[in-house]
Protein backbone atom coordinates (compact mmCIF):
# COMPACT_ATOMS: atom_id res chain seq x y z
CA UNK A 1 0.00 0.00 0.00
CA UNK A 2 1.28 3.41 -0.75
CA UNK A 3 2.05 6.10 1.60
CA UNK A 4 -0.78 8.46 0.05
CA UNK A 5 -2.78 5.38 0.97
CA UNK A 6 -2.38 4.87 3.95
CA UNK A 7 -2.66 8.64 5.14
CA UNK A 8 -6.41 8.91 3.59
CA UNK A 9 -8.75 9.31 5.85
CA UNK A 10 -6.21 9.84 8.58
CA UNK A 11 -6.64 12.02 11.39
CA UNK A 12 -5.18 13.25 14.57
CA UNK A 13 -7.50 13.91 17.61
CA UNK A 14 -5.75 14.54 21.12
CA UNK A 15 -7.33 12.00 23.56
CA UNK A 16 -7.67 9.58 20.81
CA UNK A 17 -6.76 5.77 21.45
CA UNK A 18 -4.31 4.81 18.18
CA UNK A 19 -2.85 1.40 17.37
CA UNK A 20 0.27 1.52 15.19
CA UNK A 21 2.29 -0.72 13.50
CA UNK A 22 5.30 0.75 11.96
CA UNK A 23 8.06 -1.86 10.14
CA UNK A 24 11.77 -1.26 9.18
CA UNK A 25 13.11 -1.02 5.80
CA UNK A 26 13.26 -4.32 3.65
CA UNK A 27 11.75 -6.08 6.57
CA UNK A 28 15.55 -6.47 8.30
CA UNK A 29 15.25 -8.12 11.73
CA UNK A 30 17.47 -5.08 13.13
CA UNK A 31 15.69 -5.35 16.79
CA UNK A 32 16.69 -9.08 16.99
CA UNK A 33 19.75 -6.99 18.76
CA UNK A 34 19.34 -6.40 21.72
CA UNK A 35 21.45 -2.88 21.89
CA UNK A 36 18.80 -1.74 18.79
CA UNK A 37 16.04 -2.47 20.65
CA UNK A 38 17.21 -0.70 23.68
CA UNK A 39 17.74 2.58 21.71
CA UNK A 40 13.74 2.65 19.92
CA UNK A 41 12.60 1.83 23.25
CA UNK A 42 14.24 4.69 24.81
CA UNK A 43 12.91 6.83 22.15
CA UNK A 44 9.17 5.85 22.59
CA UNK A 45 9.70 6.24 26.43
CA UNK A 46 11.36 9.77 26.06
CA UNK A 47 7.55 10.38 24.24
CA UNK A 48 5.98 9.19 26.64
CA UNK A 49 7.71 11.27 29.28
CA UNK A 50 7.39 14.54 27.28
CA UNK A 51 3.15 13.69 27.26
CA UNK A 52 3.40 13.28 23.51
CA UNK A 53 1.74 10.30 24.28
CA UNK A 54 0.41 8.26 26.83
CA UNK A 55 1.27 4.61 26.38
CA UNK A 56 -0.76 1.44 26.75
CA UNK A 57 1.05 -1.77 25.26
CA UNK A 58 3.69 -1.98 22.82
CA UNK A 59 5.74 -4.98 21.40
CA UNK A 60 8.64 -4.69 19.66
CA UNK A 61 9.21 -7.58 16.78
CA UNK A 62 12.67 -8.10 14.99
CA UNK A 63 11.31 -6.18 12.36
CA UNK A 64 8.33 -4.20 13.08
CA UNK A 65 6.53 -2.35 16.46
CA UNK A 66 3.13 -2.13 17.23
CA UNK A 67 2.28 0.58 19.62
CA UNK A 68 -0.92 1.45 21.23
CA UNK A 69 -1.23 4.80 22.78
CA UNK A 70 -3.50 7.45 24.03
CA UNK A 71 -2.37 10.62 21.93
CA UNK A 72 -1.11 14.21 24.39
CA UNK A 73 -2.26 17.28 23.36
CA UNK A 74 0.58 18.60 22.41
CA UNK A 75 1.46 16.97 18.57
CA UNK A 76 -0.57 15.65 16.22
CA UNK A 77 0.03 12.04 15.53
CA UNK A 78 2.00 12.41 12.35
CA UNK A 79 4.35 14.95 14.63
CA UNK A 80 4.51 12.00 17.02
CA UNK A 81 5.64 8.76 14.27
CA UNK A 82 7.97 11.61 12.42
CA UNK A 83 10.03 12.23 15.10
CA UNK A 84 9.97 8.97 16.69
CA UNK A 85 10.94 7.47 13.65
CA UNK A 86 13.37 10.40 12.72
CA UNK A 87 14.94 10.06 16.16
CA UNK A 88 15.23 6.46 16.39
CA UNK A 89 16.33 6.24 13.16
CA UNK A 90 19.78 8.44 13.67
CA UNK A 91 20.16 6.14 16.54
CA UNK A 92 19.99 3.05 14.91
CA UNK A 93 21.94 4.17 11.74
CA UNK A 94 24.76 5.81 14.23
CA UNK A 95 24.81 2.28 16.28
CA UNK A 96 24.95 0.18 13.02
CA UNK A 97 27.04 2.79 11.38
CA UNK A 98 25.49 2.93 7.93
CA UNK A 99 23.80 5.69 6.36
CA UNK A 100 20.13 5.56 4.51
CA UNK A 101 16.70 5.58 6.52
CA UNK A 102 15.65 2.28 8.87
CA UNK A 103 12.33 2.50 8.87
CA UNK A 104 9.99 2.41 5.70
CA UNK A 105 7.93 4.93 4.46
CA UNK A 106 4.77 5.59 6.49
CA UNK A 107 2.64 3.45 9.41
CA UNK A 108 -0.37 2.14 9.73
CA UNK A 109 -2.63 3.23 12.34
CA UNK A 110 -5.96 2.63 13.75
CA UNK A 111 -8.17 5.07 15.83
CA UNK A 112 -9.38 2.66 18.86
CA UNK A 113 -13.26 3.31 18.31
CA UNK A 114 -15.46 4.01 22.21
CA UNK A 115 -16.95 0.42 22.08
CA UNK A 116 -13.34 -2.02 21.15
CA UNK A 117 -12.05 -3.21 23.68
CA UNK A 118 -8.41 -1.99 24.50
CA UNK A 119 -7.18 -4.50 26.77
CA UNK A 120 -8.11 -7.28 24.37
CA UNK A 121 -6.09 -4.75 21.39
CA UNK A 122 -3.38 -4.59 23.87
CA UNK A 123 -3.23 -8.56 24.54
CA UNK A 124 -3.32 -9.15 20.80
CA UNK A 125 -0.41 -6.72 20.48
CA UNK A 126 1.80 -7.90 22.96
CA UNK A 127 0.97 -11.95 21.60
CA UNK A 128 2.58 -11.20 19.05
CA UNK A 129 5.80 -13.06 19.73
CA UNK A 130 3.69 -16.45 20.44
CA UNK A 131 1.83 -16.11 17.16
CA UNK A 132 5.34 -15.56 15.34
CA UNK A 133 6.62 -18.80 17.46
CA UNK A 134 9.89 -16.53 18.65
CA UNK A 135 8.27 -17.47 22.58
CA UNK A 136 6.37 -20.30 24.05
CA UNK A 137 5.19 -17.66 27.16
CA UNK A 138 5.09 -13.98 26.67
CA UNK A 139 7.75 -13.50 29.26
CA UNK A 140 9.86 -15.52 28.15
CA UNK A 141 10.35 -12.03 25.15
CA UNK A 142 12.18 -9.28 26.48
CA UNK A 143 10.60 -6.50 24.21
CA UNK A 144 7.23 -5.49 24.98
CA UNK A 145 5.08 -3.53 27.93
CA UNK A 146 1.93 -3.24 28.97
CA UNK A 147 -0.05 -0.58 31.70
CA UNK A 148 -1.61 -3.68 33.07
CA UNK A 149 0.86 -5.53 34.76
Amino acid sequence: MSRDALRRGRYSAPGQLYHVTTCTKNRQPLFSDPACARLVIGQMRILNDAAWVSTLAWVLMPDHLHWLFELGEQRSLDQVLRCFKGRSGQLLSRALQRPGSVWQPGYHDHALRYEEDVQAIARYIVANPLRARLVERIGDYPWWDAVWL
